[in-house]
């Protein structure tokens, strides 16, 4: 359950940041501090209007307000840089041993998102299917040949072959979210709406599905506490990426 505390206070903060000359005032303060009078120069704001917009900030918990040490009747207001730390969602995931990723037939998009995987985090993961297929698809080993991406050719697995105790499953693609519990005691962890780039069977489209799919093992890495950063050198391909596909 999420801390109603700190979501009221994100909430605070974003209501705060809400009018575009608060959100303005923020960007000035963000390197330097100002006084009161040169803020309400800068944007040409009357006494008034200028003291509601830092009440609201310093309500916030965004800026503070403090003497100058060389004339204690100038003050400046200063930013709080960590007002501004975790102000989107927070995401919440169970501690995992592994991360499944699962896709229909285990030839393009759950590899692909494994592969990413392990190039991002220690954290073990695995790629599986629902219907697996005999290899994987041509079109994402060439993706990942492009990225520079480990991908081993030719295993595909099953689901029920691969998931464990302790698995974090997430479900690639649409399909493998809703059929998944005819393997599974329960439908997978998370679900991960990816087109599927195979009836389209073009670059443009596998393209489409890794950066898709990039961009969603960032955030997924950066929620599980025990996804620490890959060694150096785990971008480099493995000799099978290389190899063209029989």
């Amino acid at each position: 359950m999420a801390d109603i505390s700190d979501v009221e206070r994100r909430a605070a903060v974003h209501a705060a940041l809400g009018d575009p000359m608060r959100l303005a005032m923020v960007d000035a303060l963000l390197l330097g501090d100002r006084s009161p009078g040169e803020l309400g120069e800068h944007f040409g704001l009357p006494s008034n209007l200028l003291a509601h917009h830092l009440r609201v900030l310093q309500e916030a918990g965004l800026i503070v307000r403090a003497r100058s040490e060389a004339d204690r009747r100038r003050s400046y207001v200063r930013l709080v840089p960590r007002a501004l730390a975790g102000l989107g969602p927070v995401a919440r995931v169970p501690e995992a041993a592994r991360v499944v990723f699962v896709c229909t037939r285990n030839s393009a998009r759950s590899q692909l998102a494994a592969a990413l995987w392990r190039r991002r985090s220690r954290l073990p993961a695995a790629s599986a299917g629902t219907d697996p297929a005999w290899r994987v698809h041509p079109r994402a080993i060439a993706v990942a040949r492009r990225h520079r991406l480990s991908l081993d050719t030719h295993a595909t697995a099953h689901l029920r072959d691969t998931v464990g105790p302790g698995d974090l499953v997430v479900a690639v693609c649409d399909n493998a979210y809703e059929n998944a519990y005819e393997h599974l005691p329960t439908r997978p962890n998370l679900h991960w709406s990816v087109p599927d780039p195979v009836p389209a069977d073009t670059d443009d489209a596998f393209e489409h599905a890794f950066t898709d799919l990039s961009g969603r093992v960032d955030r997924l890495a950066a929620a599980l506490p025990a996804a620490l950063p890959a060694p150096t050198g785990s971008a480099t391909c493995d000799r099978s990426a290389t190899k063209d596909t029989p």
